[in-house]
């Protein structure tokens, strides 16, 4: 219970721009049995997603005011310096109120992310706080609903996850958004459409490189192939040399494979060239 009290603390801090405080951890209460205790010990996954979410919505809205502030400050010192007309320096003003209009608006709908994550995480832990061995069992329920609604988004069963969901009551303290954001970047892949995924790639690339996955390497790869499979040559030439280029040194193999298929047609009886044609 000491884990959940600091890490609420913290969520409130991120939420309210603070510092982290240094909280030391109060002996467990005694009314907590150690197998109460065991169950609360399983759930440290359950503040993951929604805590993430979270800290990468501020780091982006933090990169996002840096940005656009950096920008309007220099267009300011510009104006200052250059010997403009009346209506010249209208129009620069206007150019630069309407771009911080634009970044109130991005923060805006950042803020409404960073509200709703917020609300998540408080949600679960209040729904961590509340066990006690008097209630045990209906928590227990509640824990096996949501093992239920994952079970289920693993498979794909969308609309019956929701409802399970819904009809319990925990949305909240369960991550269908999330399995919704994959399964359309599912759905693209199999229409061979890669950016959706790539564009995941983009965001989360500090933590691939961190497992040094080939994900973004293999949507490269497959980007190319498409380029080649709708005999789009010297677009699939272009995109090698500006995607496929900074993976040789780690690719090799996989490359040379790749850039073989330009010189074969789709028709080809070699089986390892040999493509289908869209439908």
């Amino acid at each position: 219970m000491a884990g959940l009290s600091r890490f609420k603390m913290e969520t409130e801090a991120l939420a309210n721009g603070d510092a982290v405080p240094t909280v030391h951890p109060p002996n467990p209460p005694a009314r907590l049995n150690d197998h109460l205790a065991e169950s609360l010990r399983l759930e440290h996954q359950l503040m993951r997603v929604p805590f993430e979410h979270l800290k990468k919505s501020m780091r982006t809205s933090n990169r996002t005011v840096e940005k656009e502030m950096n920008a309007v400050m220099s267009g300011v010192a510009e104006a200052a310096q250059k010997d403009m007309s009346k209506e010249e320096a209208v129009q620069h003003l206007n150019s630069l109120v309407s771009r911080l209009q634009g970044l109130k608006r991005k923060l805006d709908e950042s803020n409404k992310s960073e509200q709703l994550q917020v609300q998540r995480c408080r949600a679960r832990l209040d729904h961590l706080t509340v066990l006690r061995a008097e209630n045990q069992q209906e928590w227990n329920n509640i824990r096996v609903n949501r093992i239920l609604v994952d079970y289920m988004l693993r498979l794909s069963y969308y609309d019956t996850a929701m409802k399970l969901a819904e009809n319990s009551a925990i949305q909240d303290l369960v991550d269908v958004n999330v399995f919704m954001d994959a399964k359309k970047v599912v759905e693209c892949l199999q229409n061979r459409d890669c950016a959706p995924a790539l564009a995941w790639c983009a965001e989360n690339k500090s933590k691939l490189k961190k497992v040094k996955s080939k994900l973004e390497f293999q949507l490269r790869l497959q980007e190319f192939i498409e380029l080649v499979r709708v005999d789009h040559s010297m677009d699939a030439i272009q995109y090698a040399r500006k995607h496929l280029a900074p993976w040789v040194s780690t690719n090799m193999k996989e490359l040379q494979h790749a850039m073989a298929t330009l010189a074969f047609r789709s028709n080809t009886d070699c089986a390892t060239y040999k493509v289908s044609r869209r439908k």
